[in-house]
């Protein structure tokens, strides 16, 4: 019923920030330029990853397939986010909501997981240096990324279809500014409770679990560190995770806010600057806090720029 032929020709109405057209001017621009920084930066730890040989690593592998989520999650929300930013136009197709709904949700579940398995490879590291090589062979990681990125298409086929597939009765006004499933289910005209139970088993299957092994590996990061009795072990330890753990900390904290407790008073206020936040800021953030807290990054890109310039004075 609810993907009737009436609901699939219709277009959706998205309020966004609409109702403060100052702000969005400002936003315009905040989003343009973090947009920008996202693609640049993601792009580069991509680049260098692929072509340096020092990161050629279990730990640099992983940050090669957030950098690529990083893109294309933004990129499934973003252009369509500065189109109604720019415009009096807030509207988006049926299909283009489809799409989202499916892209942005697939890669935004990949990522939590991928962020469970980047822990993992930082306790194998730490806690088993002897064996990492062993531990974290090539075999291991392809099929790590590979249920990360399963995982995530799971979720999306199961959460999104049941989400579309509820009766609107017309309702066409969606109080956000890209098709996310919290705003969705909202729509409906009918009981929506068991969607909400749904969708919070999903949450705590994809959000808390991951979050809880992640949790759990650093448990056992700190144990090792605190057996070492070593300063410079402490240095070591905060040098490899802390990257990590800023981008664990920006990502979970504003996500769960808004899929754990949708209903929620503060969810409900704030729901659009949250997912604003983890759409948008952070996914421009990722880069920064790796290259600018990572002497392996810096040092990549030290000699890509400096063969660059080797390169550009032969040419002379």
């Amino acid at each position: 019923m609810g993907m009737n032929n009436s609901s699939v020709r219709e277009d959706f109405i998205l309020v966004g920030f609409s109702d403060q057209p100052n702000l969005e001017k400002i936003l315009f621009v905040v989003v343009l330029v973090s947009y920008f920084l996202t693609l640049v930066g993601n792009t580069v730890i991509i680049l260098i990853s692929s072509i340096d040989p020092k990161l050629k690593t279990p730990m640099y592998f992983f940050l090669t397939h957030l950098s690529l989520l990083d893109i294309c999650f933004t990129s499934s929300i973003v252009p369509q986010l500065l189109w109604n930013l720019r415009g009096p136009a807030k509207t988006i197709t049926a299909l283009g909501c489809a799409v989202q709904l499916y892209v942005s949700l697939a890669l935004g579940s990949t990522e939590c997981v991928l962020l469970a398995v980047m822990a993992f490879d930082r306790y194998a590291a730490i806690c088993k240096p002897l064996h990492y090589a062993a531990v974290m062979n090539s075999q291991l990681c392809q099929a790590l990324a590979g249920i990360a990125w399963l995982s995530g298409v799971g979720n999306t086929v199961i959460q999104s279809s049941v989400t579309l597939w509820l009766p609107r009765c017309g309702h066409r006004w969606l109080h956000h500014f890209f098709c996310e499933v919290p705003s969705m289910i909202k729509l409906a005209c009918v009981d929506i409770h068991a969607s909400e139970v749904q969708l919070f088993v999903a949450s705590l299957v994809l959000l808390l679990l991951p979050l809880a092994l992640i949790l759990m590996s650093y448990g056992h990061i700190v144990k090792a560190v605190i057996r070492i009795k070593s300063v410079q072990a402490w240095h070591k330890a905060l040098g490899t995770c802390g990257s990590h753990l800023m981008v664990v900390s920006l990502f979970y904290g504003t996500i769960i806010a808004v899929y754990i407790q949708p209903n929620s008073s503060y969810a409900h206020t704030h729901g659009k600057f949250i997912s604003l936040f983890y759409t948008v800021v952070t996914p421009a953030l990722n880069p920064l806090i790796y290259t600018l807290r990572n002497k392996d990054v810096k040092g990549a890109l030290g000699r890509l720029l400096l063969e660059d310039r080797e390169v550009g004075k032969s040419s002379q």
